[in-house]
């Protein structure tokens, strides 16, 4: 059977009723900054927040939440793990026990896949990519590539998108940019 990697809880998504009113709550009163805010498909808004510039998001509001969500994205318990071989390992172990409709993505800056427990509480286990770009972003991850093609495969699906640039220099902005508000 396949080990199970090590997992480091890394952020939480939450449903927003209203989501002004969160984001005014979360940054203003507890100091966090909108590192992306936009639409994932016509009705859901989605807010990336966080105090770390080595974490793009802490938290995640979701509002427009009447009508469900195109994939997995609200109320889900994101886990870190090493790297590429961690996120399938993954992927193995759900398979091996019998889990379906695990779903490997690519948000540009993390490689994940989603998936349920028994009861439908959404999970993600990811790795950070070497880039950034603008959220929302999610496509397919072609998993089955070895971890050279899935990386050249992402830079060149990244390389025309808002914000792109290496992980590296988006944190050393985000920081500099946190410094200048006193956070």
């Amino acid at each position: 059977m396949t080990a199970a990697p090590r997992l480091t809880l890394s952020h939480s998504t939450r449903a927003a009723r209203n989501m002004d009113t969160m984001v005014d709550f979360y940054c203003n009163v507890l100091g966090f900054h909108v590192t992306n805010r936009g639409m994932v498909g016509e009705n859901e808004e989605i807010a990336f927040i966080s105090q770390d510039p080595d974490e793009h998001h802490q938290i995640v509001l979701v509002g427009g939440m009447e009508n469900a969500p195109q994939f997995m994205l609200a109320d889900h318990l994101a886990f870190r793990v090493d790297d590429l071989d961690a996120v399938r390992a993954i992927k193995a172990r759900l398979e091996e026990h019998g889990i379906e409709g695990v779903a490997p993505v690519s948000h540009g800056n993390a490689w994940s896949v989603y998936f349920t427990d028994p009861e439908g509480n959404g999970i993600e286990c990811f790795t950070d990519t070497p880039f950034h770009v603008a959220q929302p972003y999610l496509e397919r991850l072609p998993i089955e590539l070895s971890n050279d093609e899935i990386l050249e495969h992402t830079r060149a699906e990244l390389a025309d998108k808002p914000e792109f640039q290496p992980i590296d220099q988006y944190r050393a902005a985000m920081e500099t940019k946190l410094a200048a508000e006193g956070r």
